[in-house]
């Protein structure tokens, strides 16, 4: 019972941190959706800026209107994006209240293992959230704004497609992100090892193109620029298998001598 305490507590914090932010993003909400988010319809946006001097691609406005069909359609947008907004500002504060709900059941060579845990959680999650932002959400709507199977449909979406598609894709990178983070935890308990995950490369090779067609609209160059990243965390992730496992080993040695 007083674990399950210890866990309210941490998760009353966490949900606290969450709802002061969502409250301070509502303020700003009008400068957010119209310098973060609808400025990926324009050709001056930051990633399409890049791509023009580093390709001389030239980049134009997406030709494509956004609307509210419902009542309260703006007003549920508004409150969804000031609570995932919230959410992952407060991410660093959460990841924190959950290391130390779990920090008292680990071993002290665990504990050396684990230093610096919440930075590292932190600092993978912003960066797949800065990934999702600049290069998948950015794609996504390049493409989608463009694409028409006849000049007689225009593309009108709902603030609300229009929205989930660019905060799905930014939320999902930073998840994806934290691979590496899943294979410390998965390699401790033991269920995958450093040579489960080279013997499985070539399929891992495989899976991760199909996650990045999946998540990318179907062009090339998109699913590259997201499988590219996502390889290469996949790379950390053995490395980081590796040490543990070697630590793991050295500890059972040591035990038995």
């Amino acid at each position: 019972m007083d674990h399950l305490e210890e866990l309210r507590w941490r998760l009353v914090r966490s949900s606290i941190a969450i709802a002061t932010l969502s409250f301070g993003m509502w303020f700003v909400k009008e400068w957010v959706i119209d310098n973060l988010f609808l400025r990926m319809l324009k050709a001056d946006f930051i990633t399409f800026k890049i791509i023009s001097n580093l390709f001389g691609v030239v980049m134009k406005d997406a030709p494509a209107t956004l609307q509210s069909t419902q009542m309260s359609g703006q007003f549920s947008f508004a409150m969804s994006t000031s609570i995932l907004g919230g959410l992952i500002l407060a991410s660093p504060y959460v990841f924190y209240q959950l290391w130390r709900f779990i920090k008292p059941g680990l071993k002290k060579a665990e504990l050396d293992v684990s230093k610096g845990i919440v930075f590292y959680v932190s600092i993978l999650f912003f960066s797949g959230i800065l990934f999702g932002y600049l290069i998948v959400a950015p794609m996504c709507v390049q493409f989608f704004g463009f694409f028409q199977i006849s000049t007689q449909v225009q593309n009108n979406f709902t603030i609300d497609s229009y929205m989930s598609t660019i905060l799905s894709s930014v939320f999902y990178s930073g998840l994806l992100f934290l691979l590496p983070v899943v294979i410390y935890l998965l390699t401790k308990i033991g269920i995958v090892t450093p040579m489960f995950l080279k013997k499985y490369r070539k399929h891992s090779i495989v899976g991760v193109l199909v996650l990045s067609a999946v998540i990318t609209p179907p062009d090339a160059l998109a699913q590259i620029l997201v499988a590219i990243p996502i390889l290469l965390l996949y790379e950390l992730g053995i490395f980081v298998s590796g040490r543990v496992y070697r630590k793991k080993k050295a500890a059972e040695v040591a035990n038995n001598l």
